[in-house]
């Protein structure tokens, strides 16, 4: 059974984009969402949910009880902003310097808590229970990890997994639903070169550890090119390059940080073994030695295709076919993978750029800002969507 959301999201669309103006005024950064969360643990409570906080630090979980038995349904949110310095000039721009949400988590936190009061209205239709997580510190790969590690998917387990994510790279209006791989894997590593300083007027007397540093730059870009198959994709990055501090000396060592993007556990591998292969072998032929470090922070999102057919059906209902898409991929991370390692579930995405009002800068840029009619459309697919697991038909 589908209850269609939409009349009664547009009932609450004014006060959802309030409270979404609301959080983007006061951005935190992750693992200190504590203004956030104790909103989110009043409303959820106010709306008659089992309430637990702290939660992974600062995340906080909502049980909404059916009056049937039934699965569980996990529902996530993520709460945190970003270290970014607003460029925005609305009337709701950030008021905590140097700290904005830049990606969107206003908007998901606004969502969740509008679908939880939705879906309250029906709990004497709902056939078992929707656990409502609000999730912090996503935006450095830890806080989903952090409230799996104290128990987030414990009593009850959940059965299966929804959740949204508002993606500027889609027009406002279009909503994308996929099969499979549907965001990547995030790896951060570092490799630190030592070789042995001196003059640099007497480089003969030196191990010149940016040189190899810059040998390997060049090589680590032949990985993705000749070591992994051109269909499965891969990104490998060189974000930072640190070394020396006077313009006359050769210094000892360079550090070096980057992040790999990947979709499938065998190119990660592949990947993963070429970049230790190249790092150390390069430095070694140029008299220095490497030490590579790999952080493996998130693991891909992979939707299950039975569920993400079924949310699909219901967005096709909803908006109709043209309006929805199953051909949006990217190579950006996300953690709710944790949570999805071992549970079906499905992560789709709801367009929210609008370039005729210059809504459309990518996310973690400081003018970006989206167009809240997905504030709506997000509300009504993920309630409706619940409603298709959660409320059977006659």
């Amino acid at each position: 059974m589908t209850i269609n959301f939409t009349a009664r999201t547009e009932e609450l669309t004014p006060a959802m984009i309030e409270q979404r103006r609301d959080f983007h005024r006061h951005p935190e950064l992750a693992f200190q969402e504590v203004r956030t969360a104790g909103i989110v643990a009043k409303t959820l409570g106010e709306l008659g949910l089992e309430v637990q906080t702290g939660i992974g630090k600062t995340g906080v979980v909502g049980i909404l009880e059916g009056d049937h038995e039934g699965p569980t349904l996990l529902i996530r949110a993520d709460m945190d902003a970003l270290p970014i310095l607003e460029a925005n000039e609305t009337d709701y721009v950030s008021e905590t310097s140097g700290v904005m949400h830049a990606c969107g988590h206003d908007g998901h936190t606004a969502i969740g808590l509008t679908v939880a009061k939705m879906l309250s209205e029906y709990r004497g239709d709902i056939h078992g229970r929707v656990k409502f997580v609000f999730q912090p510190a996503e935006e450095i790969g830890q806080g989903a990890k952090a409230m799996v590690d104290d128990g987030a998917l414990k009593d009850p387990r959940p059965d299966f997994t929804i959740g949204l994510h508002l993606w500027n790279e889609v027009e406002v209006g279009t909503v994308a639903v996929m099969d499979g791989p549907s965001m990547a894997a995030a790896d951060l590593w570092t490799c630190v070169i030592t070789g042995y300083g001196g003059h640099g007027a007497l480089p003969h007397q030196t191990q010149d550890p940016i040189v190899a540093a810059a040998q390997i730059v060049s090589a680590v870009q032949t990985i993705v090119s000749r070591n992994t198959d051109a269909i499965d994709a891969a990104v490998v990055t060189v974000g930072s390059i640190k070394g020396g501090d006077a313009f006359n000396v050769i210094p000892a060592t360079v550090e070096l940080k980057g992040t790999i993007r990947t979709f499938t556990k065998a190119t990660k591998a592949i990947v993963h073994q070429r970049l230790r292969e190249i790092c150390e072998g390069v430095a070694q032929a140029m008299g220095c030695t490497a030490d590579l470090e790999i952080d493996e922070r998130t693991i891909a999102v992979h939707n299950d295709p039975e569920i993400s057919g079924r949310v699909r059906r219901v967005a096709v209902d909803l908006f109709g076919e043209e309006a929805v898409r199953s051909d949006v991929r990217t190579m950006g991370a996300e953690d709710v993978s944790c949570f999805m390692d071992d549970i079906p579930g499905c992560y789709f995405f709801v367009g929210s750029a609008n370039r005729e009002r210059d809504l459309a800068y990518p996310h973690h840029n400081p003018r970006f800002d989206f167009d809240e009619q997905a504030l709506t459309i997000g509300a009504a697919l993920l309630a409706s969507a619940a409603a298709e697991f959660m409320i059977p038909g006659e």
